[in-house]
């Protein structure tokens, strides 16, 4: 690659499964693991060629963008970030054209709730006009399947199969050696109204490509998570828990506490007389006091006093006191007993 990497992220979307986080903050900062989605979404790049020259698109909804703006402003203030807008929900393929006039030279994209882990380091050599990342579930039918020959090129995409046979999985990341080739595409989609109950699907326009000629190869990935809807998350930050996101060891603030690994507790966080862990995420000026928390995303600013949670997703600025079990609680909201 001899023009900087684009990496291209939509995230225009409501993040409605999500609710009631998403009243208040765009999906991709929601708490994850010590950071937020976005951050886990970003720090999964890091093994790209040149990932420090590489470039940052970001496609927003028409509301809540600035949040992101601000997030980024603060946690990446060196890095370049162009962003578009995409004023109507009508699809992915949409999306990317609302971006089109950033859109040149090597595109690396993925969706706002799709995590892989995976090392990117092979495109430094990559010869493929795209790549289509896959993985092999035990029914595909959820899903995309990309379809390819005995040489492993993929000859179609198809969305949401009617049986099993073909378990390979599109994860929603791909890379194109030549971005404005996809838009070529997306074009031609729009035109001649390739859409699906007024949205217009990404699957289409590679197809399209294919079509005409894009050699398009698969490259299978082991671990495929979903930071989408409130189970996922939490299984997500349970997963990133274990493989990295761990502070355990230099966690601070602490009185009377035990901690159980693997924890993400910010340097900032007050903790006293609590059992917290194991797989919690804690966030920054949180204050946990006589209570028991496993399990959880506690969002930033949050109090928790003699309480018990499990499996709870809080948001920012949350007061809960007295209060015992499994809770799903927007940002700036009080349950006390």
């Amino acid at each position: 690659m001899t023009q900087a990497l684009k990496i291209v992220i939509p995230m225009a979307g409501f993040g409605s499964r999500l609710r009631p986080l998403t009243w208040s903050q765009p999906k991709p900062l929601v708490s994850l693991a010590g950071g937020t989605v976005l951050d886990q979404v970003l720090n999964m790049f890091r093994s790209v060629p040149n990932f420090e020259q590489s470039e940052f698109v970001f496609i927003l909804g028409p509301t809540m963008g600035e949040q992101i703006k601000e997030h980024v402003a603060r946690h990446y203030p060196d890095r370049h970030v162009d962003y578009a807008v995409q004023p109507e929900m009508k699809g992915q393929s949409d999306a990317f054209w609302q971006a089109r006039e950033f859109l040149h030279g090597p595109m690396l994209m993925a969706f706002s709730d799709t995590l892989i882990n995976n090392d990117f380091s092979f495109l430094a050599d990559e010869t493929a006009g795209g790549v289509a990342f896959v993985k092999s579930v035990p029914d595909p039918r959820r899903f995309g399947v990309a379809e390819v020959d005995e040489d492993n090129w993929v000859t179609r995409l198809v969305e949401k199969p009617q049986d099993i046979q073909n378990n390979l999985a599109v994860v929603g990341c791909y890379y194109f050696e030549e971005a404005e080739d996809l838009i070529v595409a997306i074009e031609e989609q729009i035109k001649r109204n390739i859409s699906l109950k007024n949205e217009y699907f990404l699957a289409d326009a590679i197809n399209k490509m294919l079509e005409s000629g894009l050699r398009m190869r698969t490259e299978r990935v082991n671990v495929w998570l979903d930071a989408g809807t409130s189970e996922t998350l939490l299984e997500t930050n349970r997963y990133l828990l274990e493989h990295g996101q761990d502070n355990s060891d230099k966690v601070v603030n602490l009185e009377d506490t035990v901690i159980i690994p693997p924890v993400n507790i910010h340097p900032t966080a007050r903790v006293s007389t609590s059992v917290i862990g194991p797989h919690v995420s804690l966030g920054e000026g949180a204050v946990v006091n006589d209570s028991t928390i496993r399990d959880s995303i506690i969002g930033p600013g949050t109090h928790v006093t003699s309480s018990m949670l499990e499996g709870s997703l809080v948001g920012h600025n949350v007061n809960i006191t007295g209060q015992s079990g499994r809770f799903n609680i927007g940002d700036n909201s009080w349950a006390i007993k």
